[in-house]
């Protein structure tokens, strides 16, 4: 009874040691694709190279006589790796549904730039730089590219689902060259395993702890259990549900790591859900034409 007693006390605390022992780095294995790339441009300039966004548009889609929601999504990869192939299938699949999506890389800042950052000051702020500036193009180009700039949702894997986090939460952190009439406010996120780390809180510029506000919209988390920065977002739910937040829809897939949205039959499943997600709160319309895996895979739906 007393050795029971103590592996129940030492349990927490082993767990969040643990928790704290991994590295401020969301690491995601390379998802090479071999899905169609969307239409290429340029959004900025930052760091002396050009940076690229993928647009997919809906069938038949005619921006002079149709404004619909649009989609931009952030790739993982620690905030120094990873690409616009990431994302790719999602974008065609929403864009097949209805919006204008569109898939944008960022700075990924080298150990020279890391090591060269101001102390205090996280190189992760300028990934969060880079996509504020994606975000006010995708929004300063509504009437070209046939969208709503007011419908707009944004998300991402891993370091992505935190740059579009700290991006649309924080006021600061933007490019000079940046329009400054144009916000970069959303109407709702999709976050696969986002990676938020007790370390931001040497940067509270890049930190979710700081910039969270009970203003949330509509936002789909969906995890691993067995995903070892589980406890970062545990930590990022329990203050926003002290503030009133009440806009949150965890989903959990059970026995999965780090990163398992990348791999089917989990793609497809979790692609699914956030279609489900955007009809409920009536960003589509219509059903999702993707099918469940008939292997037995399921989301389970947490508070």
């Amino acid at each position: 009874m007393q050795k029971n007693a103590m592996q129940r006390c030492l349990t927490p605390f082993l767990f969040l040691l643990a928790f704290l022992a991994v590295p401020c780095i969301a690491e995601e294995k390379a998802v090479e694709s071999n899905d169609p790339p969307g239409k290429p441009c340029v959004y900025e300039t930052s760091a002396g190279k050009e940076r690229k966004m993928e647009i997919f548009f809906p069938k038949n889609h005619d921006p002079k006589k149709s404004k619909v929601p649009g989609l931009i999504l952030f790739h993982g990869g620690g905030w120094t790796s990873g690409s616009l192939t990431k994302f790719r299938y999602a974008c065609s699949y929403f864009a097949s549904r209805g919006l204008v999506c569109a898939t944008a890389e960022y700075q990924l800042p080298d150990k020279q730039t890391i090591k060269s950052q101001p102390a205090g000051e996280s190189h992760k702020r300028l990934c969060v730089i880079d996509a504020k500036s994606a975000i006010r193009w995708f929004k300063a180009n509504a009437e070209e590219l046939g969208i709503d700039p007011d419908r707009i949702i944004t998300g991402g894997g891993s370091a992505g689902a935190h740059i579009s986090a700290i991006a649309t939460m924080n006021p600061d952190l933007s490019d000079p060259s940046d329009p400054k009439d144009i916000d970069t406010s959303v109407i709702a996120y999709l976050w696969f395993n986002p990676a938020f780390h007790p370390c931001d809180k040497i940067d509270s510029e890049i930190d979710i702890l700081s910039q969270m506000n009970d203003k949330l919209p509509p936002t789909l988390v969906i995890f691993g259990d067995k995903d070892t920065w589980l406890p970062g977002w545990e930590t990022a739910k329990k203050k926003w549900k002290s503030i009133g937040t009440k806009t949150i829809n965890l989903r959990i897939a059970k026995d999965q790591p780090h990163g398992f949205f990348n791999y089917d039959p989990w793609k497809n499943l979790c692609i699914l859900e956030a279609d489900r997600f955007l009809i409920e709160h009536k960003i589509l319309s219509g059903k999702p034409t993707l099918k469940a895996p008939t292997s037995g895979e399921t989301l389970i739906s947490e508070k």
